[in-house]
């Protein structure tokens, strides 16, 4: 059997289709795979490190503004919508699959499209709470139409079913343990964890925000922190250091650039305050973690917001917006957490039970069901 996967983009789109295609290829190993992305995104290398064969159309998204570079660049993503639908077209002609997946990003858009022209069976699958515009126009052509969560379920209208699948979720965050995490971390029994970032490229606001608590807690020691500024947060290194901060370190607060044992960090914490991506939401219903939400106003459709109240509405997290987000209202937030062990341990009950710990199984079934 053949199957082709289309996702591009970001590694929430990318890794997700990975982590399904390579549980297909385990399961049939005379599966053939083949993925489409584009050459200049994240997929032209993770792709073909996951050992999967790759090829490549021209994409781009629309710009919402009327700006000279916007105009010229919607011109340009215009010439690439047609040439992107003929690149497709030939890729299918060549593979002749017998299921075609979506998994987001502009590339899924013309792929997907062009198959179902075909007369190829299709499915796409939505890892946020409210869908993109590809996806929402892709789920009327689509056979299947899956999602992570069921708020986006109310977004697909005049689709078919939409079938709520979660989002796979690495195996090294499924099986961790909470006790093991802690004491690879040296972190002791009576004090709480709180582990926070703002992805791997890190985010000022959530740095900002963060310094003044840390600072003060290195003098208190009431609880340990594991913090991340990210790859773009230099000069946050330079005020730790000036703080007092040696090799990152000062008391019982920890600041790193990248965290590389995410799921060590992860399992052992008792408070997370993060982003709101698909990927790093569903680690956290996977370990039922209490959670501090912030999420990205700068992200197309608001999507984190909406990924953020999926939880919200259910107990599952608490939210601050990046508009109110200061040092005071995180600390007043966090301080609540901590000091009610009753409602941290609901919060984390319901994180725990929105997880979906077998998404991988039930996507992959779901395209299987389509091949005939």
């Amino acid at each position: 059997m053949k199957i082709l996967f289309a996702a591009g983009g970001t590694a929430g789109h990318i890794n997700p289709a990975i982590a399904v295609a390579s549980y297909i290829k385990e399961q049939h190993k005379d599966a053939e795979i083949l993925f489409v992305g584009t050459a200049d995104h994240m997929e032209a290398r993770l792709v073909p490190n996951a050992g999967f064969d790759f090829k490549t159309i021209k994409i781009s998204g629309f710009r919402r503004s009327f700006s000279p570079s916007a105009v010229v660049h919607n011109v340009k993503t215009v010439v690439r919508l047609a040439q992107s639908s003929s690149a497709s077209k030939k890729i299918l002609k060549d593979f002749q699959p017998d299921v075609c997946v979506g998994f987001g990003g502009y590339v899924s858009g013309p792929v997907i499209e062009q198959a179902a022209k075909m007369g190829i069976p299709t499915c796409i699958h939505e890892q946020n709470a409210f869908p993109g515009i590809t996806n929402k126009t892709l789920a009327k052509k689509a056979d299947r139409v899956m999602a992570a969560v069921e708020d986006a379920a109310k977004h697909f209208s005049g689709s078919k079913k939409v079938i709520i699948t979660g989002l796979p979720v690495r195996g090294e965050i499924i099986n961790a343990d909470k006790d093991f995490a802690r004491a690879q971390l040296g972190i002791p029994k009576d004090k709480p964890l709180v582990l926070s970032f703002g992805g791997s490229l890190g985010a000022k606001p959530i740095n900002d925000a963060m310094f003044d608590i840390l600072v003060e807690n290195a003098d208190k020691g009431e609880c340990c922190f594991i913090h991340s500024i990210g790859t773009n947060g230099t000069e946050f290194l330079e005020k730790f250091e000036q703080a007092g901060f040696e090799n990152g370190r000062r008391g019982t607060v920890e600041v790193r650039r990248y965290i590389d044992n995410m799921d060590i960090c992860m399992a052992a914490a008792d408070v997370v305050i993060v982003r709101a991506g698909a990927s790093t939401l569903s680690e956290i219903e996977a370990l039922g973690k209490a959670s501090i939400l912030i999420p990205s106003p700068y992200v197309a459709e608001n999507h984190q917001y909406h990924n953020a109240m999926a939880l919200v509405n259910r107990n599952a997290a608490r939210i601050l917006q990046e508009k109110d987000l200061t040092s005071e209202s995180l600390k007043a937030l966090l301080d609540n957490l901590l000091s009610d062990k009753e409602e941290l341990k609901k919060i984390e009950k319901n994180a725990r039970n929105m997880a979906i710990t077998n998404s991988r199984e039930k996507i992959a079934e779901i395209i299987l069901s389509l091949i005939k």
